[in-house]
């Protein structure tokens, strides 16, 4: 059985001592393949590092929503040149995030906008972020499609509304579940795991982040990946070895040039 770690943040310090051992306790929980996710384009060549350093372990190209004044509003140009690295099979993340405010919103919207371009010009999936801002991210995602035409992405560590579920499938996108999904308090999360199409859903760690039950309060890793897998076969009413199967595959088939490299 193998399973796919979507989104991880293996560049961060929480690895640093021990990024080996830490992908080695992936590779025996059968998480052979793993994409460690930008958060700041004035780091990718820490994450593109990694991803060249092992096999299996790609990346994205991005500035996240809280890292957007910092960064400055990287033109999509810019961000489609890094994009032509072998090992980036996707641009974000990107989004919006309204719950910290890091970031001025109108920042954060243009950001979004500049990445949705690069997504478009390169064909490479857009990895969407968004935390208190569901209108505003479905309203820039259903503007761009309907006056560039469409793009592929997902919304990643989805805990959003029914609403912005619905009508993410409708624009083709589709949705990456995190260990939330194992929370005590998220039964509204398990009733729309329920609902989307099986062959739409991802799994994700988010790591080093949001460690699922039992290890909840931990510093995640990819190996967990497995625990939130469990959950989600039990709420698609599938076998662990059906739902690693159809998320692998879901996987390939949204990020299409993982298979080139």
């Amino acid at each position: 059985m193998m399973l796919v770690d979507s989104h991880c943040h293996l560049d961060f310090p929480d690895f640093a001592d021990e990024l080996d051992e830490v992908i080695a306790r992936a590779r025996q929980a059968g998480v052979c393949v793993m994409q460690t996710i930008s958060t700041r384009l004035s780091r990718f060549s820490e994450v593109s590092g990694i991803a060249e350093a092992h096999d299996g372990i790609y990346c994205s190209a991005g500035v996240h929503p809280h890292h957007v004044a910092e960064e400055g509003i990287w033109p999509a140009c810019e961000i489609t040149a890094l994009a032509d690295h072998p090992c980036v099979i996707g641009i974000g993340e990107t989004g919006l995030d309204y719950h910290y405010d890091n970031s001025p919103r109108e920042a954060q919207r243009r950001s979004f906008r500049e990445h949705i371009q690069a997504s478009r010009s390169t064909g490479l999936p857009l990895i969407v972020h968004t935390r208190s801002a569901d209108e505003d991210t479905m309203s820039i995602l259903e503007e761009e499609t309907e006056t560039g035409g469409p793009f592929p992405g997902l919304i990643h560590c989805f805990s959003a509304s029914r609403d912005l579920a619905v009508r993410s499938l409708q624009l083709g996108l589709s949705i990456s579940i995190s260990g939330i999904v194992t929370f005590r308090n998220a039964s509204d999360l398990r009733d729309i795991v329920r609902d989307v199409p099986l062959d739409r859903l991802l799994v994700e760690t988010d790591a080093p982040f949001l460690a699922p039950v039992p290890k909840r309060g931990k510093r995640n890793e990819p190996a967990l990946v497995v625990h939130t897998a469990r959950c989600v076969a039990e709420l698609k009413d599938v076998s662990e070895g059906e739902l690693a199967a159809v998320t692998t595959d879901n996987f390939f088939r949204l990020f299409r040039a993982a298979r080139q490299i």
